[in-house]
Order: C-alpha cells, then structure tokens, then sequence
C-alpha cells in the first residue's frame, strides 16, 4: 500500500449543486468520494489536480455561476478504499439490479455491473434511481433511445437491456470514456457515443433521457425536443423540487404524463403529442 494519499475537498458555496458537480466529479475520480451538505472531498493515490483542473473548466462553460473553493492535501495513508467498497451495496429498482463487481449478479433481475466512483451514477442517488423506474415502464423492445449527458452510462445500459437502440452523448469526455468502459464491463453495446450533446443527434427518437440539472434542461430545451420523435417520450430528471415550474413551464407545449419525486429530486415524463 502506497504511504501518501491526494485528498482534494470542494467547497461550494450553493448547496443545490453539490449533487451536480459530485456526479460530474465520479466520472473522473476512479476512487472514492465523500460528498456533504455544501462540501466535496476527492481521495487517491494520484495527483488530483486534473480534477480540479476540469471542475474549474466545467465551471467556466456555466458562465461562473458557481463558486468554489478548492484545498488539495497529501495525507497518510488508510486503507480506505476498501473501507470505501464496503460502503456500497447493490441495489435493486423496478426491473433492475445495480451491483458493483465485487458482488454477484441475480438471476431474477436486469443485472447492470457498475463499479461507482460514489454512490451517483449507480443507481443509490435519487434522480438516478427515478429515471431507471421510468425507463423500466416506457422503454420497450426495438426503441430507438437517445441518453443526453449519459454520464456513467447507467441509463442507456438498463434500455440496452431492455431491446433498444441506444445513442448516448456527453459534454464531458471523461464521462465518454466512463461510458464506453461500463457498457464494456456489461458486455453491451450501443450504437452511437459521442462527446457532445443532443444538438448533434441524427433523426428523432421513441425515448429521449436526460438526467441533467434544471438549468441545463432549459438551455437545451429545443434540442431534447427536436430529438423526440411524434407521440414520443421525452424523459427529464435532476430537477430539484424548487426549480420544477422553471422545467415545466419551458416545456409545456408537451404534455405530462407521469411526474415523481423522490427526496427533493424530481423526474417529469411527457409526450411529444
């Protein structure tokens, strides 16, 4: 076991986007995390200055809406990325089953081998584990399915395994990587992945996901919607409670069909009639 240990620790300034840059963060940070009520703390055994170097780029393309201070340390080491693992335990939602490697799969279920960073992106956070409901009740077999910032790849995993057809997109190329690495580790495939966002898909869609924040379901408003074909779904989440009408009223030419709140996350569901 190596002596030192890099201990990067976050702190925010507005608490309502710990979650959103912790997500962003599991998808560099291959060890573990611990994430607080307005604090972000990043350990391994490399240099973590790459990750303070892409928070600050990814921080920069918001127009620098978000304030954050950064303290990188060395510390002695612990073997705490054991402690870590065992912290994290599979979970079963609707149809699937999400488990870390060092687990084994169920025969009764969808099984999804994600080995997480943290908790987000496998399933244990809220916005993640309402979009995988949803996905169990509206993806079907042969869908055409587009997932925008698929981050870890969990979502366009459980409707690959379901029958569809899944384009996924990311504007983070760490996220990319992490994508393609988890579907490998599941041994599925999907048809498109592409750094980038929903501006760049080709045709339209049966299902469009797109667990991001509610900020950037505004932004990229017309896009989503662009991509969801006729009579398709169009599924949004990463929205806290508070910013939910800012969501609904950008989208409400649509119409609603099943809204959940899990917690102070909420997952809107419409069709593009």
């Amino acid at each position: 076991m190596v002596d030192k240990y890099y201990e990067l620790t976050m702190t925010l300034q507005n608490e309502d986007v710990v979650e959103f840059i912790a997500d962003f963060v599991a998808n560099i940070a291959g060890d573990g995390l611990e994430v607080g009520r307005n604090r972000i703390i990043v350990r391994s055994e490399n240099d973590l200055s790459n990750v303070e170097d892409a928070v600050s780029s990814l921080v920069g393309t918001l127009g620098g809406t978000i304030e954050i201070e950064y303290k990188m340390e060395i510390k002695e080491n612990e073997d705490w990325i054991a402690t870590y693992q065992n912290s994290i335990e599979p979970i079963e939602v609707g149809k699937f089953y999400i488990y870390p490697s060092w687990y084994e799969a169920k025969e009764d279920k969808i099984n999804i081998k994600i080995d997480p960073a943290l908790a987000f992106g496998s399933g244990h956070h809220a916005t993640t584990f309402s979009c995988l409901e949803v996905i169990g009740r509206y993806v079907h077999e042969d869908d055409r399915v587009l997932d925008v910032g698929c981050g870890s790849g969990i979502l366009g995993l459980a409707s690959t395994k379901l029958g569809a057809k899944v384009d996924l997109c990311d504007t983070d190329p760490i996220s990319v990587d992490s994508c393609e690495q988890n579907f490998a580790l599941n041994s599925a495939e999907y048809e498109e992945l592409w750094e980038g966002s929903a501006n760049q898909a080709e045709g339209e869609y049966d299902v469009v996901i797109a667990n991001i924040i509610a900020d950037v379901l505004k932004f990229i408003v017309h896009d989503l919607k662009k991509a969801t074909k006729s009579d398709g779904i169009l599924i949004l989440s990463g929205i806290l409670d508070k910013k939910e009408t800012q969501v609904t009223e950008m989208y409400g030419d649509l119409e609603l069909i099943e809204r959940t709140e899990k917690e102070e996350w909420v997952t809107l569901v419409y069709r593009n009639r």
